[in-house]
């Protein structure tokens, strides 16, 4: 018996160091996430806010808050409908042609029937605009499409304008702009996630549907697709939380002001007009909750939608 515990003693609890190790993580979580979030959702319940020099609160008044949120204006606009229906269109149309094209490059740089010459170099490439601040992108488009710019400077040198063009107070070409710069910035890091799950496919598979005869569009949408289902729904998650989170783009290119007619605010723009403005804590908690709400259940949607196939393919073949 005393042999045993010595050697009880002697030996190394892993488990021990494991939860050592992970602790950081769980420690910096608390003090750095979950505490604010907290604190957030408790603030959004309490009129906080300065009026000049003088300080408002912190008075409880409950969904006070929540009901000014959604109580709609003069004109009969609920604002933070208005900036999350903007939120939504931005987002769609950058991302959606972002997905499209990393999926397009990420299954030919990983063809081995194409075997496609310079690889590095044009990951290297796609990949550099994800590496410039999003306020350096926007000052450059900034620049580029203003009135007295280089795009106006050639159509007015072209004959394809009387005139130089206010791009930046036109509600499409702001829209398209702005959509273009998220797409330009993250559709090489969304080629590389890809690329990285289609090299985790077993070759294999792909060599089995050669030998059967399947074709390019039929091993794509059979092999590839499915098999690529769980990166491609953290893909469209992970983007579809950012664009909800969409803010120094617009912000940066209107000035702060959503121009025109409010047509490019955003959900995050209109929270941060609530902190830079009035410093009403109270209001920018509440959009901070409703932002959250809003992002979880539409992962939640979107998770289930993408994965409905990959999670009934077992089932399917249990049945078989």
């Amino acid at each position: 018996m005393n042999e045993n515990r010595k050697m009880r003693r002697r030996g190394v609890s892993y488990a021990k160091w494991g939860y050592i190790f992970i602790l950081p993580f769980f420690v910096s979580y608390i003090i750095f996430t979950l505490t604010p979030q907290i604190m957030t959702i408790y603030n959004s319940f309490f009129e906080n806010y300065r009026n000049g020099l003088t300080q408002v609160g912190p008075n409880f008044v409950g969904l006070k808050n929540y009901v000014k949120l959604f109580t709609p204006d003069k004109s009969g606009t609920v604002d933070v409908l208005k900036y999350f229906g903007n939120t939504v269109l931005l987002w769609v149309m950058g991302a959606v042609p972002q997905i499209l094209v990393a999926l397009l490059l990420a299954v030919f740089f990983t063809s081995y029937r194409l075997n496609l010459k310079g690889q590095q170099f044009f990951k290297t490439v796609i990949y550099m605009p994800n590496l410039i601040m999003a306020s350096a992108f926007s000052m450059l488009f900034f620049t580029l499409f203003s009135p007295v710019g280089p795009v106006n400077q050639v159509l007015l040198a072209a004959g394809w304008a009387d005139k130089a063009i206010d791009f930046l107070s036109l509600k499409v070409p702001v829209r398209v702009l702005i959509s273009l710069m998220n797409f330009l910035m993250w559709f090489g890091n969304t080629t590389i996630l890809l690329m990285a799950g289609i090299q985790g496919i077993d070759q294999n598979m792909f060599e089995a549907a050669e030998i059967d005869g399947a074709s390019s569009l039929q091993v794509f949408f059979r092999v590839t697709l499915p098999l690529l289902a769980p990166i491609l729904v953290y893909t469209v998650i992970t983007a579809m939380i950012g664009g909800l989170q969409m803010f120094d783009v617009p912000q940066i290119l209107t000035n702060g002001k959503g121009t025109p007619d409010r047509a490019s605010m955003t959900l995050v723009m209109y929270l941060n007009n609530y902190l830079q403005t009035s410093k009403n804590y109270g209001m920018a908690g509440a959009v901070s909750v409703v932002l959250f709400l809003v992002s979880s259940v539409l992962s939640l949607f979107v998770y289930n939608t993408l994965s409905r196939q990959y999670k009934e393919a077992p089932r399917k073949r249990d049945r078989i």
